[in-house]
């Protein structure tokens, strides 16, 4: 089993860019941003997931992932500030203490997804590694244990079946009621 595979790519990537979306948009609401409509924080689950996707072709570093996560994060920030649901005045009105707030939230949503995604990968690769080694043992114990059964040849019928009367059928398809004799 490879991490780096199609399958395993679209759901690490699928997974990353809910969660990724999802913090982001708490955090920006935190430090003061609108509500986002749905089908903006849809396009921003979109672009995070194809983004991530891309990434995931092999392992990335706490460095090549950083600068990622921190051009995905100014991305959100924007789509965010484009598809807020109410403009609150204070968002985008050029307040220092506003801007600091958005600056601070999304660095911080920035390094902890960088951070994430660098141990969820270590931990995936481990673990996809220790299941494949775990897979090879149970392998090699089953083949050896059915190299152990003998196997038996079945010999074919032969001859006529032998008749099956009325009365036979009825002996194995009758209920019998009440408890067992002993």
């Amino acid at each position: 089993m490879d991490s780096g595979r199609p399958m395993f790519r679209a759901l690490r990537a699928g997974a990353f860019a809910v969660v990724c979306v999802v913090t982001s948009l708490g955090m920006h609401v935190f430090a003061g941003g609108a509500g986002v409509r749905p089908v903006t924080l849809a396009g921003a689950a979109a672009a995070t997931g194809v983004g991530a996707f891309l990434l995931a072709r092999r392992r990335r570093g706490f460095a090549a992932l950083l600068p990622a996560a921190f051009a995905a994060q100014y991305g959100m920030h924007r789509l965010f500030g484009a598809g807020a649901v109410v403009d609150t005045g204070g968002h985008h009105s050029g307040g220092l203490s506003t801007t600091l707030g958005m600056v601070l939230a999304h660095a911080l949503v920035a390094t902890l997804s960088a951070w994430w995604l660098e141990r969820g990968e270590n931990a995936l690769a481990t673990l996809i590694r220790l299941l494949a080694c775990s897979l090879l043992g149970l392998r090699r114990l089953l083949a050896a244990t059915l190299a152990v059964i003998p196997v038996r040849p079945v010999a074919p019928i032969t001859g006529p079946a032998p008749a099956i009367t009325g009365s036979q059928i009825f002996t194995w398809t009758r209920c019998r009621r009440g408890p067992p004799r002993h």
